[in-house]
Formats: C-alpha cells, structure tokens, sequence
C-alpha cells in the first residue's frame, strides 16, 4: 500500500519534532505562568506568521473551514489574560511560500492541536484553561481527532507532482525549524 501523504510527513518530521519538545521541556513552560507566556509569545508569533497562508483564497478552496483554525488571535487574547505584551514580529517569517511549501507549513500548524491536548492538562495546574490564558491550546470546535482527520483526509486527497511534494516535505520541516527559532527568541527575550 502507497504511503499517505500525510503519513510521509509525520515520519520526515519525527526527528525535529523530537527535538522541538525538548527544546520546550528545557524551557519549562508549566512552572509559572510567567514562563508559559513565554511559550504563548512564540505560539503567537507562529500563529501569527501563519495567518496569510489561513486566509489564502487558493489554499481555502482546498480546506474551506481553513481560516477558523487559525489561532492567532486566541494566542493573543492568551497574552492579554497573562499580561504579557504582544511581541515585535521576529526577521524571517515565511514570505512566497509556493502552494506545496504551504501545505507542509500547514500541516505542522493542524498537528500541534493533538499536542495541545496534553499541554492544556498541564496549565491546569497554573489556573489557566480554555477559556482564560490557554485558549489557543482548546479544543477545536468538532474536536480535536476529527478535525485532524478532516485536515488529513483533504490534504492525502491532492493531487501533487514530485516537486510539489519535496515542497511540502521543505515547508513541514520548515516550519518546526521557524518554531524552533520562535521559541528560543521568547525565551531569550526579556519581558516588557
């Protein structure tokens, strides 16, 4: 049996999303709210990056629900409710990104919604939730499972050429890179 597209994808991008949880472990974002606004900050500068691949006429004719999944703004009321200040854009956000190459950005985007589903129990512990400092990590409207299945189905169903799937590998990989980057910023940057 042929390999899903979206099956490729997990598996190319298991080393670096290894890599990206323990760069996240090694932040310890649960141990105060003022260092999961941190991990919210560079989630909110990801989202945001994002947005225009979300809104994309092309790209929202393939996924038509694809502008409500983004979660930029929920990322932002998030820093709102934490009081933490909205951060400066950050140089190398992802500009021109061909169709292919989008479909990998998108990809890791939808994916970190089944993580979330685990981080969301984490900040429990720190009075935050769905709907107060942790929006950005709820529970999308028809569930988690069957919005992930919807995205994969729709993504597995395109029909790609060979180059246009090295572009999507490119952008999966891309992305976890760019968070990887976004991550350490937060936490290298000093709070307002």
């Amino acid at each position: 049996m042929t390999q899903l597209r979206s099956q490729r994808l997990n598996q190319i991008t298991h080393e670096p999303h290894s890599r990206l949880d323990a760069a996240v472990k090694a932040q310890d974002p649960f141990s105060s709210r003022e260092n999961f606004a941190r991990f919210v900050q560079a989630q909110y500068l990801f989202q945001s990056e994002l947005q225009p691949l979300y809104r994309d006429p092309a790209l929202v004719q393939l996924f038509p629900d694809l502008p409500a999944r983004c979660r930029a703004a929920q990322a932002r009321d998030d820093l709102a409710d934490l009081g933490a200040g909205v951060p400066a854009p950050v140089a190398g956000a992802p500009e021109g990104v061909s169709r292919a190459e989008a479909l990998g950005w998108l990809f890791v985007s939808e994916g970190s919604k089944l993580g979330a589903a685990f981080l969301i129990r984490r900040v429990a512990a720190l009075g935050l939730g769905e709907t107060f400092g942790a929006r950005h990590l709820g529970e999308p409207e028809g569930g988690r499972a069957e919005g992930w299945k919807t995205f994969t189905r729709l993504l597995d169903g395109l029909a790609l050429s060979a180059e246009e799937e090295r572009q999507a590998d490119a952008g999966a990989l891309a992305a976890f890179e760019r968070f990887a980057r976004l991550l350490q910023h937060s936490y290298a940057t000093e709070n307002a």
